[in-house]
């Protein structure tokens, strides 16, 4: 059927008609007589050559024909209502999702969404975290936040923040480190990658057989810095986002070295295109990272593949 040809009227008469089971109930919100109502559904009906209700003395009940018919057309309604909802002072809203390893999110991210909405009340962010192990496409995702290479398969990818690990402790077992071997008496705490401990020791000249404690693994570094700040052991984090601690004197990065095992990116599918939200958000976060300083690295570049 032509869109131009659309019996939108009647559409909508039977949708609020099989919403209610009733012509009667249909037609006081539609604000329309209950014969109205029913002489729209009665010219649906025979557009289409089918009923679609059947006419109970107390009633309707859907035939057939009227359940195939419904899902769709009350899923259109929905759906021009939503759209429609998105306008907001003569604008249109658009609705941006952002997944982001939970680390890079709470640390940096959040603190700063509020200058985002500000400066783009039209975009409506929708953020969710993960653990790095993230299906944009799954998902639905416009950008993903990850922290590695740069290098995944069918991935644009721009790099914002450079965070080499360091071992970061409270004042009180810092107090026993003088020596990067006198780490090996203290209590790990690691991510799932299980080499990172290992290239830092390598790092600060201790290198060949040697033999590390049993740590706790994690998928954060936001919940190994916690369990550090509680004195649990030592963990391999950035410092980069955990200055605040690290000004107060909560936590200590006892030594100086520091491994570069990757960075965070900004990253989206190849196969998906740039809306306007998504091109706030990357420039805003282009801005944001220089403001931050010499360690965050974002630069705006061409969008290519």
């Amino acid at each position: 059927m032509a869109r131009p040809y659309l019996p939108l009227t009647a559409l909508r008469a039977f949708e609020a008609s099989a919403r209610h089971q009733s012509f009667t109930r249909a037609a006081i919100e539609l604000n329309v007589t209950q014969g109205a109502v029913s002489h729209q559904v009665k010219a649906l009906e025979q557009s289409l050559g089918a009923a679609l209700f059947e006419r109970l003395p107390r009633g309707l009940m859907l035939t057939r024909e009227g359940e195939m018919l419904l899902p769709g057309v009350r899923d259109a309604f929905d759906r021009m209502a939503g759209t429609l909802t998105r306008f907001e002072n003569g604008a249109m809203r658009e609705t941006l999702r952002v997944g982001a390893v939970g680390t890079f999110a709470v640390r940096w991210l959040v603190p700063r969404l509020s200058d985002f909405s500000e400066r783009h009340p039209f975009v409506d962010l929708r953020l969710s975290t993960h653990n790095n192990r993230v299906d944009p496409a799954a998902e639905g995702l416009d950008y993903a936040i990850r922290f590695g290479d740069g290098a995944w398969h069918g991935t644009w990818s721009e790099p914002i923040l450079d965070a080499p690990l360091s071992p970061l402790c409270t004042p009180a077992i810092a107090a026993a480190l003088t020596r990067p071997e006198d780490l090996l008496g203290q209590r790990l705490l690691r991510s799932y990658r299980s080499d990172e401990w290992a290239k830092w020791f390598a790092l600060a000249g201790l290198e060949g057989d040697v033999r590390m404690p049993g740590g706790i693994v994690f998928d954060t570094s936001l919940a190994m810095v916690e369990a550090a700040l509680m004195g649990v052991g030592v963990a391999l984090a950035p410092p980069a986002l955990f200055d605040r601690h690290l000004v107060a004197g909560t936590l200590v990065q006892p030594f100086a070295d520091v491994v570069d095992l990757g960075r965070y990116w900004l990253t989206r599918l190849n196969s998906r295109p740039e809306t306007s939200a998504m091109s706030a958000f990357r420039s805003w976060l282009s801005e944001a990272s220089r403001e931050a300083g010499p360690t965050f690295l974002l630069e705006t570049a061409p969008l290519t593949p």
